[in-house]
């Protein structure tokens, strides 16, 4: 048998990066605790004396437990955005967690997390460990129950869908201050404000099918909680009930720079009290995100742009 106590160090050495693949899988501080949590107890109840990889081995059981939490979202049609942000990466009240640094530090951004949280679980898995984490295919087809190549193609998928959305983040995260002029309008950017500002006119002038051309067909708008109360959907899916949700409303939005990003927020006498995320690949929205939270609100960098 193999000593606890050599287990408990060596889950202890691999617990920063357990915790950052299991952030990445699930968008939450709380549930990537969980599913730390839940391996540690995994690795208690099995016999390991046999396992050579004992790192790779527990990438794998906590790699499962996300994909088995993600898939109870998808059952339940839980949507952990609506009541769930994703959350950033806290710290101690008393001090530097070097543990929460380090995650920090190697964080993805929320946009990248929006995303992410359109993919289908086995390919937010097969992308995870691959394009962030090395994992290698034939590592990952045993996890997600598929061949190598299959494997190599949800992760392929999943990239398509990512990748304009990941530089985006990317440059937002390279700037500590509000977006200059010049970086607000390289080609991908104004490419994004064009596409913004055509789905305001469009809904201020209730033009189905001009909407429809700019959502992807399966766009899914979201709402925190605040916004819910004040009377939006938790969440619709699919282009045509998108489309008709802003048909000849919105009309009071403006199009901004929501921390460099383009999105639209309505400010009712100056103050912001609804922001309007939009996330674009491909050119198509394939997620708009309504955030009403005031906390929340003030923690972007919001530039309304004129017309």
């Amino acid at each position: 048998m193999v000593d606890h106590d050599w287990l408990a160090e060596r889950f202890e050495d691999n617990r920063t990066h357990l915790r950052a693949v299991a952030y990445r899988m699930l968008g939450s501080s709380t549930d990537a605790d969980d599913a730390v949590q839940e391996s540690w107890l995994r690795l208690g109840r099995s016999d390991t004396s046999a396992v050579q990889n004992l790192d790779g081995w527990l990438t794998t059981v906590v790699s499962r437990v996300c994909l088995d939490m993600l898939r109870s979202r998808r059952s339940r049609r839980e949507e952990p955005l609506g009541d769930h942000p994703p959350e950033p990466i806290a710290r101690r009240e008393d001090g530097i967690d070097p543990e929460h640094e380090a995650l920090l530090a190697d964080s993805v951004g929320p946009a990248l997390l929006v995303v992410l949280e359109t993919l289908d679980p086995a390919e937010r898995l097969a992308f995870v460990l691959h394009d962030m984490f090395a994992v290698p295919f034939d590592e990952i087809a045993p996890i997600v129950g598929r061949s190598p190549a299959a494997a190599r193609q949800l992760a392929s998928r999943a990239r398509r869908r990512v990748q304009g959305t990941a530089s985006d983040a990317a440059d937002s995260a390279s700037s500590t201050t509000a977006p200059s002029t010049a970086s607000s309008t390289t080609p991908d950017r104004l490419r994004q404000r064009e596409i913004v500002d055509a789905f305001l006119a469009a809904s201020r002038g209730g033009e189905f099918e001009p909407l429809l051309a700019l959502l992807d067909p399966d766009v899914v708008l979201r709402s925190d909680p605040a916004a819910v109360k004040m009377g939006s959907l938790k969440e619709v899916l699919g282009a045509p009930a998108v489309a008709e949700t802003f048909s000849g409303r919105a009309r009071a939005a403006q199009l901004a720079l929501v921390d460099g990003v383009a999105g639209a927020v309505w400010a009712p006498g100056g103050r912001p009290r609804v922001v309007f995320g939009f996330t674009i690949t491909d050119g198509k929205i394939i997620a708009i995100d309504l955030l009403a939270d005031a906390e929340r609100i003030d923690q972007l960098t919001l530039t309304v742009l004129g017309d």
